[in-house]
């Protein structure tokens, strides 16, 4: 379990980066799988969703998850849709007693909270929605709200530049929306350049003047603490669990 040093400080929320430690499930999955969208057995993912709404002193029921598409689609949940499946990428509440839960594995999660209007929100970033612009569309939906917001953000584990080789295809991809995308590539090989994940949600963070902190891990060499997607394709396993990071407003 793993949390913000920003974010700590206020009593009002309880949030937490979970490891893949202190869960039911067993072999690739071991342990706190939460991924519904793994070949996992359903009720081991059950019971570690369970533990994780105990853990955040919230009902089951009330602990939210989307299904991810690695879209830009923020939603906000209200009483009429937080038992519905959630098709997106983000989301935002004012509700209490609720706790938002985002999935990952070598994606970034963030974890926001706007103390000024009471407002918390989670992210599922990885490159493709990092790209579309799901941060700044999360933050732009939270300043909707209110025109006075103070934005608090957490980028939690993920997988790390020295771990992120990347194509010459995918490089180019980011310098043709923008040349100054190039500071968060390093050089690798002729055909390999390395990403930096975290710089790139972080940078977009603080362009939209979110106050942000780093729960800085690299999940995929962190192999005891974290799943990683990446680390699952270079093992050859048929495939991986997922973590889960999370936020409540208490009641």
């Amino acid at each position: 379990m793993f949390h913000s040093k920003k974010l700590k400080r206020f009593k009002e929320i309880k949030h937490c980066f979970f490891s893949k430690k202190n869960g039911y499930s067993t072999g690739i999955y071991k342990s706190l799988n939460c991924g519904h969208g793994s070949k996992d057995k359903k009720k081991n993912v059950q019971k570690n969703l369970k533990l994780v709404a105990k853990k955040m002193k919230v009902k089951s029921e009330n602990l939210v998850l989307m299904h991810q598409t690695h879209s830009n689609k923020v939603i906000e949940i209200k009483k009429i849709n937080y038992k519905k499946k959630i098709y997106a990428d983000a989301m935002i509440t004012k509700m209490r007693g609720v706790s938002l839960g985002v999935l990952t594995a070598d994606c970034v999660p963030i974890i926001l909270y706007d103390s000024k209007n009471k407002i918390i929100g989670c992210i599922h970033a990885g490159w493709k929605g990092a790209f579309k612009d799901i941060v700044k569309n999360t933050v732009h939906k939270i300043k909707k709200k209110s025109i006075n917001s103070k934005i608090y953000a957490s980028v939690g584990p993920c997988i790390g530049l020295k771990s992120y080789e990347v194509d010459i295809k995918f490089y180019k991809k980011f310098i043709s929306k923008s040349f100054k995308n190039k500071i968060y590539f390093l050089h690798k090989s002729k055909s390999k350049k390395l990403f930096n994940l975290r710089k790139f949600v972080t940078d977009k963070l603080k362009q939209c003047k979110a106050k942000v902190d780093q729960v800085n891990y690299d999940t995929f060499t962190e192999k005891n603490k974290f799943f990683s997607y990446r680390r699952s394709c270079k093992l050859k396993q048929i495939d991986y669990g997922r973590c889960i990071s999370t936020i409540t407003m208490l009641n």
